[in-house]
């Protein structure tokens, strides 16, 4: 079956395809790379999985969350043969799971970017008969990216051992700005571009200066019929806030990416079944989840861009019934925004000490250090060495953007081990130690992967397989590790650092400007964009958000709080005076900037303009996504191609 519509019909039970499906199927089915933006609710997993059933072969989708990926394979089990990788397998059911990729007739797997790098993994998709990649929630390449998962700026190696394979590309908010960016990292070939609207018209959009905001948080719940989310910005505060509202009667619970995945499930399952009505959670809550009858969002902080809030406040009204989106905000949440971003891009010598102390402190010298691992406790290291630990934790993240360390979660680390012999010394091994050769066997044909890279081992899972006891297991590798032949190390629940390249000279350690400069540069555009939205009185909710994602020409909702407050007479600022400030902001670009090749920090173009720095932030964003304006690796800014020519053409 072949039909894009004979398959919808068959196995989903719908007769017509929603706005833009049919388009984005014919263009993955026509073998083009695709982008497609489609709002939250706008059916983006039909437009890879129909085409995943007409294709010969399997599709790999990427997709960041684990609950996510879970949902979507449970939902699919009975339609199509679907099945997900993820870090709650065992090694053998992941080997299981890949072998029916490569010889059975699996026809979508799921897989986390960080999956792709694993070597298990690139021997298998080599086998594999993929006929599509599809990558959902593709702005996590443009806002994870460069931050705690730059897995997500690797994903395009996959070209490299499926060449034929078309990629297609999801969201439900990209600017045009992240669309490039998307772009880039995925090297798609001219892709083909759909765009849904961003309207929500359901949806009251609102926003409370407030001081005291559980107050205001109470009016809505209790206001309010209905499930809801709270967003929070830190773990600490989704604890705090359901405390809070448990204490006022309200059946509330927490989630954040601390917990276990078994504790998160079951939190997650509560809600969704109507046990809990109020779940608080960080952004790792929701990606995905499909329930319906949210009829109320409430962001009890600002968050990092509006293409996070839009994302999270979509997750209200997915059934069509009126609902809200609600941001409490008050003065210093813009000023705590700024402090966040200073404090993520510590000094260049700041990172440079850290990576020195780091090294001094697991007493490694110069060249020494490759594929190592150890506990670090980043509280016990901060306090020792007299360093803001927040400052440590932003050094090490730039110091992982650039390749040189990964500084795990404290969550449950499994037994890693990786030998250090080669295979023909393994082997010389065996027939001098016989009592241990029965061992090694099984080890090496329960897992794969151990002479190139750290394999995470189940000593349970080898009990079982070898007849061995656990703690017979946990013996010889301790004595495998002793004798040199294994790098062993055992589960734990502390934080791991893991060393990728050997100790460099101070000096050498490299900072690329694109994770630092370019990337701090953008989260100062977008913070100054989300604040702009919670500070506007005069402009429609709705037409900012659109508009934000470049959607021109959008009429007021007539039901956010702007609307309801001012009327549409005071919907729309001066489209003269914005005009205007696009014409100044370029002549001042223009003068400081002509010959030579010199470019001018944001902070000090924001500075020579007169106008609030949020509105001037605001008109630089859309010139940039305009091509106006141009921004280079180091963050500085220039006129773009476009600007460069119409000069030319006055002179």
């Amino acid at each position: 079956m072949t039909d894009p519509q004979e398959i919808l019909e068959t196995y989903w039970g719908y007769r017509s395809f929603r706005p833009l499906q049919r388009e984005i199927i014919a263009s993955v089915m026509a073998g083009r790379d695709t982008l497609a933006l489609l709002p939250t609710g706008g059916g983006k997993s039909l437009c890879y999985q129909v085409p995943a059933l007409a294709l010969p072969g399997v599709t790999i989708v990427i997709t960041p969350l684990i609950a996510l990926m879970k949902d979507q394979v449970d939902a699919l089990r009975r339609r199509i043969n679907a099945v997900a990788i993820h870090s709650a397998m065992s090694a053998r059911e992941i080997d299981i799971a890949l072998d029916n990729c490569v010889y059975g007739d699996v026809k979508l797997l799921y897989i986390a970017p960080e999956r792709i790098e694993t070597r298990v993994f690139h021997t298998r998709v080599r086998k594999m008969n993929v006929s599509l990649v599809a990558v959902d929630e593709a702005h996590c390449i443009s806002e994870w990216g460069y931050d705690f998962r730059p897995s997500y700026l690797r994903i395009a190696r996959l070209r490299e051992w499926v060449p034929e394979a078309p990629f297609v590309a999801l969201t439900a908010t990209a600017t045009s700005l992240v669309l490039e960016d998307i772009r880039q990292h995925l090297r798609l070939d001219e892709p083909q571009v759909f765009r849904g609207s961003f309207a929500r018209p359901n949806i009251r959009f609102v926003v409370r200066q407030v001081e005291n905001k559980l107050e205001q948080l109470l009016r809505v719940i209790r206001g309010v019929e209905g499930a809801g989310i709270v967003y929070a910005r830190t773990r600490r505060d989704t604890e705090e806030i359901a405390a809070q509202l448990a204490n006022e009667g309200i059946a509330a619970d927490f989630y954040h990416a601390g917990l276990g995945y078994r504790v998160r499930a079951a939190k997650q399952e509560a809600w969704l079944r109507g046990e809990v009505r109020v779940i608080v959670a960080t952004n790792a809550f929701g990606m995905g989840i499909d329930k319906p009858d949210v009829r109320f969002v409430v962001h009890d902080q600002m968050p990092a861009s509006l293409e996070a809030y839009y994302q999270e406040a979509g997750r209200a009204g997915r059934d069509g019934r009126p609902s809200y989106a609600v941001l409490l905000y008050n003065g210093m949440d813009a000023t705590a925004a700024r402090r966040r971003i200073e404090n993520a891009y510590p000094p260049l010598e700041t990172v440079r000490k850290v990576y020195e102390t780091i090294f001094n402190h697991l007493q490694i010298s110069v060249g020494g250090g490759r594929d190592a691992v150890f506990d670090f406790d980043l509280e016990a290291f901060a306090v020792r060495f007299r360093i803001f630990s927040l400052t440590v934790f932003n050094a090490i993240k730039l110091l992982e953007l650039n390749g040189y360390m990964t500084l795990t979660d404290a969550l449950d680390n499994p037994t890693r081990i990786m030998f250090r012999m080669s295979r023909e010394e393994l082997y010389k091994l065996q027939v001098d130690r016989t009592e241990l050769d029965n061992f090694l066997r099984i080890v090496l044909r329960l897992y794969t992967g151990l002479f190139t890279e750290f394999v995470a081992v189940d000593e349970a899972y080898i009990a079982r397989m070898s007849g061995y006891t656990e703690q017979r297991v946990k013996e010889l590798l301790y004595q495998l590790s002793v004798m040199r032949v294994i790098r062993y190390i055992p589960r734990r629940n502390s934080p791991l650092l893991i060393l990728h390249e050997e100790r460099l000279p101070t000096e050498d350690v490299v900072i690329a400007p694109a994770t630092y400069h370019r990337r701090r540069e953008m989260e100062e555009l977008r913070a100054a964009a989300m604040a702009e939205y919670a500070d506007n009185d005069t402009q429609c909710r709705s037409v900012v958000l659109r508009e934000y994602f470049d959607e021109r020409g959008a009429e007021p909702c007539g039901v956010c709080d702007v609307c309801r407050a001012r009327g549409e007479e005071r919907m729309y600022r001066s489209s003269d005076a914005f005009a205007g400030m696009a014409e100044e902001l370029l002549r001042v670009l223009r003068e400081e900037t002509s010959g030579g090749g010199r470019s001018m920090a944001v902070r000090e173009l924001v500075r020579r303009m007169p106008g609030r720095p949020m509105v001037v932030l605001t008109m630089l964003r859309r010139l940039l996504a305009d091509g106006r304006v141009r921004q280079l690796n180091d963050g500085g800014m220039v006129l773009g191609e476009r600007e460069v020519g119409r000069a030319g053409g006055r002179e």
